[in-house]
This record gives structure tokens, sequence and C-alpha cells, in this order.
């Protein structure tokens, strides 16, 4: 009997640490945040949490720091200077050819929508040379170019925080 006890608050901790967070049992996700926003019932709760578990979007949302995940601080959610610093190499690449899965990120980052996210990349790689010009460049001055070129473009200046 000591034995199921302790499996059961074993199996329960990481559960109930997250919910500590500020999460309801069923963690952060897609079933806790849309699906099953409003669950008030231990059924509900459990429909959320296999939800957010089989789907993937638990993992995607602590990662983006979306779907109610915020506050797992996973790597895209740290903000655009900080993932400048720890990308720029890549970055710098994907802004020179216009593509790229770094670029791609940024634009996750700042929130880019989709429908502004061609003329994001097209100013980004028209202003190469403003962002990176030498090979001294540090982060804070990529971000500092960054922002100035969004700021000065009328579609893009919604994305300066």
């Amino acid at each position: 009997m000591k034995k199921i006890i302790l499996a059961t608050v074993l199996s329960a901790s990481p559960v109930l640490a997250f919910a500590a967070g500020g999460h309801g049992p069923a963690g952060c996700g897609l079933g806790t945040e849309v699906i099953f926003a409003d669950a008030n019932e231990w059924h509900e709760h459990v429909l959320a949490a296999t939800t957010n578990g089989t789907s993937g979007n638990q993992t995607f949302g602590m990662t983006s720091g979306t779907l109610g995940c915020e506050d797992a601080n996973g790597p895209l959610a740290a903000g655009a200077q900080q993932f400048i610093d720890g990308n720029m190499d890549r970055l710098a690449a994907d802004i020179a050819v216009g593509k790229g899965e770094t670029l791609d990120a940024l634009n996750e980052i700042l929130q880019v929508e989709e429908q502004d996210k061609a003329v994001f990349v097209s100013a980004l790689k028209s202003n190469f040379n403003s962002i990176f010009p030498s090979n001294e460049t540090n982060s804070s001055g990529v971000y500092d170019a960054i922002a100035t070129i969004l700021a000065q473009d009328a579609t893009l200046s919604k994305y300066v925080s």
C-alpha cells in the first residue's frame, strides 16, 4: 500500500510543480488555453492535459513562450536581444540571403504577422550593411540597427518594442 501511495505522489509531482506556477492541473498548452479554456470538471482537465501532451503543443508552447507557457522561459521567450546574442553568425547569414531558420525564429520572437514577413525580410536584407557594418559588430549594435530599421518603416514600426 505504501508503494502505491508513493508512486502516486511521485507521478503527480511534476503536475503539481507545474500547477504551482499558476497553471491548472492540465498545465499549459492549446488544450488548456483554447480548447478547454473554461475547464471546471476533472474530465475536462484530463482532456486538456491529453490534448497538451499528445499533440506536442505543450512542448512548442514551452519553447516559444506561447499558449500560456510564458513562464517556462524557453529559448524563444527570452526576447530578441538575447536571441541575437546567441545566434548572431547564423542570423547574419540568413539576413544576407533573405531566408533561413534563424530569421524565421526572429520573426516569431518579434511576432511579425504573416502579411508583413516579406516586408520584414526585405528590409533586413536590403540593410544588411547597416545591421552588420563590421566583423566587430556586437549583438547590441545588431539589435539597435534592426530596431532603427523597423521604426523607420510604416508597416514594420509596430514591431519595435
